[in-house]
């Protein structure tokens, strides 16, 4: 496992982190199936876990700290959110920052969120939406300075919307924002126009979210592919965007590396950019475990082969599905 500096944090965290929805949001997952991934990836030097409320209404934060128990004598970075108060994903800019994260609200999931990890103090708590339109609220401030100050938390940061990267600038210049989620894969390059320039400006850690696309970049659904109903993905990847995410996939199989993975392909292009701290992957089996940290050791990818991936970019906007 290889290691980056998150941001202007004192924290060196390994470049592939261990993201924890798939363990409660997603069909097929098995807490003790999911406890042994998250083991032999801390056993294998990963060091970063992103979780959140919303994964099982505390689910995933007690699965992550029961691990982090077990592990008492290593550093473990715990990352998770706190919920919208509406419960509506993605935000938007007629909702009311009182109601999405009233300080009372925030407060509240923050202390749950301290238990179900077993902690004093979170490393990196997180706003789990976010529109810009509320950078000037006072209560925004007041609320994450008060936070830090009381020693709740020890960094702050936002998640921002699928495929709106510009939508959190405003926010990061306030000072407050110590890291950034954002969606960046081979497809979803968008976060290289504005948004990376500005965290590396102002020193600011990225959280590289969803570098498979969800499981497509991972290369084996089809046009058959069918999730169970309550499964995030049955609606992602419904009648509107799996043909064409099926059609991208097999275009980038053909300018895959002959020894190369899909996903491994996949998760390298995301470490070659510089702005890059870390990146989260869904690792439930072991096997995940193992095929992700490989991609580490691997580092990034050469310059011929990313100028090609360049060419793969897909830019979306937020629809009903994506949700």
């Amino acid at each position: 496992m290889k290691y980056r500096r998150l941001g202007r944090t004192n924290y060196d965290v390994g470049d592939i982190a261990h993201g924890l929805w798939g363990m409660s949001g997603w069909s097929g997952s098995d807490d003790q199936e999911s406890l042994a991934s998250m083991q032999l990836a801390s056993d294998l030097g990963c060091n970063f876990f992103d979780t959140a409320w919303a994964y099982g209404e505390g689910k995933s934060d007690g699965l992550l700290g029961e691990t982090m128990q077990k592990n008492a004598g290593k550093r473990i970075y715990a990352a998770s959110k706190i919920p919208p108060a509406n419960d509506r994903w993605p935000a938007l800019p007629e909702y009311k920052y009182g109601e999405v994260f009233s300080p009372k609200h925030v407060f509240k999931y923050a202390d749950r969120i301290r238990e179900q990890l077993r902690v004093g103090t979170i490393d990196v708590l997180q706003f789990h939406v976010w529109d810009d339109s509320w950078t000037d609220e006072p209560d925004f401030r007041s609320t994450v300075e008060k936070l830090k100050k009381d020693k709740i938390i020890h960094f702050f940061g936002l998640s921002i919307n699928r495929w709106e990267p510009e939508n959190g600038i405003k926010a990061l210049r306030t000072g407050l924002v110590d890291t950034v989620q954002v969606i960046y894969n081979i497809f979803d390059q968008a976060p290289e126009d504005e948004l990376f320039p500005v965290c590396q400006e102002l020193n600011i850690g990225v959280i590289a979210r969803v570098p498979l696309d969800e499981g497509s970049l991972g290369g084996k659904m089809t046009l058959e592919t069918r999730f169970p109903k309550g499964d995030w993905r049955a609606g992602y990847f419904g009648p509107e965007n799996l043909p064409k995410t099926i059609r991208r996939v097999e275009e980038l199989k053909q300018v895959l590396p002959k020894g190369m993975t899909l996903p491994e392909m996949a998760m390298r292009f995301v470490l070659s950019h510089p702005a890059v701290s870390t990146t989260i992957a869904g690792m439930r089996k072991a096997e995940h475990v193992r095929q992700n940290i490989a991609c580490s050791d691997a580092g990034g990818l050469d310059k011929v082969l990313r100028a090609e991936l360049k060419k793969h970019r897909w830019d979306r906007r937020p629809a009903h599905w994506s949700d």
